[in-house]
C-alpha cells in the first residue's frame, strides 16, 4: 500500500442476486483529503461505502484502509474509521452527552478520555449548551452535528459519511460543510457520498463520478470542469439542426451537443469572443435566435457530459 494513500480499492464488485450494484471499481484516497463519490440514487454509492465500513461482505476485489486489509483484518479497519449514516441513528431517549458517552464506552475508551473528548467535540459542533437535551428534542441540523461528533469520538483516521446533508435546509447544509472542513483541517480524511453537485464541488479535493455501479470520471473539481472546455454557450434557435451545421466549424468550438432546449456549445477559448461571431453568422443565415447564455462549466455540466443525463433523472 502506498504511504500517501489511506484507502486503496482494486476491482471492487458487489451484487445482490442478479443485480450488479458495484461493478469492478478501483480508486485511491490520499491521507488528509476530502474524497467524494458523486452520483444519483441507485448508482452504487451506498453499497460501496457499506462494503468499506464492513457492513456488507467483500465479495470481490481488494481493499486496504489505514494499512489494514479489509478481507483479513476487518476489526482493525473498524477501529480506524468513524461513520455517519444516511439515516439518523440516534437513541431518542438519550441526552447529547449520554449518546457520546455510550459510544466511547462501546469502544472501551477510558473515563477521563471520554469526558475530555466529549467537551472537545461538543465545542467543535457547537452543541455544548445542548449536552443535557434529549436527542428527540434536537433539530435536524443539530442531530446531524451530533452524529458527526459521535463518529469522531474515537479519533478515526477516516470519517465515512453517506449523504450527510440529505433532508437539511440550505443554511444547515452549508453549516454542516463548515464543520466537515474543520474536521478535515484537524487531519481526518473524509470520504463522503453525495448526489448534490454543489456539495461535491465545494467540499471535495477529489471526486469520482459513479453511475450504474461504475466510476466513469475522476479528478479534482476544477480538472473535471476544465475537461469540458473554457466556456459553455447554450443556444436556442428556430432550427437546431440548421444552426448546428452553420457554426460547427467555427474556430474555438470544441464540441456541440443537442439538449432538450437547443444546442450546448463547448469552447476551448474565451466564449465572450466566440459568441458575437456565432450570433453574427446565424443572423447572416437568417436563423432566428430564441435565447443565448454564456457560462463557465459546472459540475452539472460535467455529469451531463459523462453520463448523457441530468442527475435528477
Amino acid at each position: 500500500m502506498n504511504n500517501e494513500n489511506i484507502i486503496e480499492v482494486s476491482g471492487l464488485s458487489h451484487s445482490y442476486d442478479d443485480l450488479r450494484a458495484v461493478d469492478n471499481i478501483s480508486f485511491r484516497v490520499k491521507k488528509g483529503e476530502i474524497f467524494s463519490f458523486l452520483g444519483p440514487n441507485g448508482a452504487g454509492k451506498s453499497t460501496a461505502i457499506n462494503v468499506l465500513i464492513t457492513l456488507l461482505p467483500l465479495q470481490k476485489g481488494e481493499v486496504f484502509i489505514a494499512g489494514h486489509n479489509l478481507s483479513s483484518s476487518p476489526k482493525y479497519v473498524r477501529d480506524s474509521i468513524g461513520i455517519v449514516f444516511q439515516e439518523i441513528t440516534l437513541d431518542r431517549d438519550m441526552t447529547v452527552r449520554e449518546t457520546l458517552e455510550f459510544h466511547g464506552n462501546l469502544y472501551s475508551m477510558g473515563r477521563d478520555e471520554i469526558g475530555s473528548r466529549i467537551e472537545e467535540l461538543l465545542g467543535l459542533v457547537e452543541l455544548s449548551d445542548k449536552k443535557d437535551i434529549l436527542t428527540k428534542n434536537l433539530s435536524g441540523g443539530m442531530k446531524r452535528r451530533l452524529e458527526i461528533a459521535r463518529g469522531l469520538m474515537t479519533r478515526p483516521k477516516v470519517l465515512f459519511l453517506d449523504e450527510p446533508t440529505i433532508g437539511l435546509d440550505p443554511q444547515t447544509r452549508r453549516k454542516t460543510w463548515d464543520y466537515l472542513r474543520m474536521v478535515n483541517d484537524e487531519g481526518t480524511t473524509i470520504f463522503l457520498t453525495t448526489h448534490y453537485m454543489d456539495e461535491a464541488d465545494i467540499l471535495s479535493d477529489w471526486i469520482s463520478i459513479i453511475d450504474h455501479g461504475r466510476i466513469i470520471a475522476s479528478g479534482t473539481p476544477e480538472d473535471l470542469k476544465n475537461s469540458l472546455g473554457e466556456d459553455i454557450i447554450c443556444l436556442e434557435t428556430a432550427d437546431t439542426e440548421l444552426a448546428k451545421t452553420a457554426i460547427i466549424n467555427y474556430d474555438g468550438i470544441k464540441s456541440i451537443t443537442e439538449s432538450g432546449e437547443g444546442l450546448v456549445i463547448m469552447t476551448d477559448r474565451d466564449g465572450a469572443q466566440i459568441l458575437p461571431e456565432i450570433i453574427s453568422g446565424l443572423n447572416r443565415d437568417e436563423i432566428t435566435i430564441s435565447s443565448v447564455n454564456l457560462k463557465k462549466p459546472s459540475m452539472d455540466d460535467v455529469f451531463m457530459h459523462y453520463t448523457g443525463k441530468e442527475l435528477r433523472d
